[in-house]
């Protein structure tokens, strides 16, 4: 999908209310307080029209850490594949381009989220923390002027600059990768404000000089705060160093 199609996309989403495989899906707009402020957030209840709970489970474990991810995807893909039946990989809260909280269960709850080889093992570590999935391809390749997503499909031109970011230098293979929107950012802000007020987590992000690397299994136990799947995973992209955590750390 080229990136200029990506706001449509989702709006079709909101209006036609089906994910990938055409099945309904049931979307209500809430809001809640921000615990210990006078701020409100505002997310979108979204789950199958045909009640089905079998993607995450209802145990509710204690939460340490809020883990950042991208999807690498579109928003219809993402809710198809965050709420496939018996699946178990989802996470609570989806970012849509357009700063849409998308809610697919209560973040009390749990899913896993970080995978099998994950520093700290991937049901531990998915317990004991709160997943965020920002809509969002990651890296992209360069061929002539234009880049393309991991899939192979075209996603802008090189002077859509707007649409991506390039690293001085590569990290993990890649130094392209796809650009946030403002709405995202304004919208993870107040995410991790409600989350980190809701469940005690401290609002701390990792040094500047180890965001974007593998930590080791002393690191992972002992952090607790807000960090990405890239933390746990040498063979992740999420979050890379496209991703400004600048705009997050003075806001809390």
């Amino acid at each position: 999908m080229k990136a200029i199609e990506i706001l449509k996309h989702e709006s079709d989403f909101k209006a036609k209310l089906t994910d990938n495989n055409g099945r309904r899906m049931f979307l209500s707009p809430f809001s809640l307080d921000i615990p210990g402020t006078s701020e409100k957030i505002d997310f979108i209840r979204c789950m199958p029209e045909i009640p089905d709970e079998s993607y995450f489970f209802k145990d509710t474990p204690a939460k340490e850490k809020i883990v950042l991810h991208h999807t690498a995807g579109y928003l219809k893909s993402d809710i198809t594949t965050l709420t496939k039946p018996n699946y178990h990989v989802s996470v609570p809260f989806v970012l849509g381009r357009d700063g849409s909280i998308y809610n697919l269960f209560a973040s009390k709850y749990w899913s896993y989220h970080l995978g099998g080889n994950s520093v700290g093992g991937n049901e531990s570590m998915s317990k004991a923390s709160i997943g965020i999935e920002i809509s969002n391809i990651g890296p992209l390749r360069l061929n002539g002027d234009n880049l393309y997503d991991y899939y192979g499909n075209l996603y802008c031109h090189l002077t859509e600059t707007q649409y991506y970011k390039v690293l001085d230098v590569a990290w993990r293979g890649y130094s392209y990768f796809a650009t946030f929107t403002d709405a995202q950012y304004e919208s993870l802000i107040k995410l991790l404000k409600f989350l980190t007020n809701r469940y005690n987590i401290p609002h701390v992000f990792l040094p500047e000089n180890r965001r974007f690397e593998t930590l080791t299994l002393l690191e992972i136990r002992q952090f607790k705060g807000i960090l990405s799947h890239a933390n746990f995973r040498k063979d992740k992209s999420d979050m890379s160093p496209a991703f400004d955590y600048s705009r997050l750390v003075g806001q809390f």
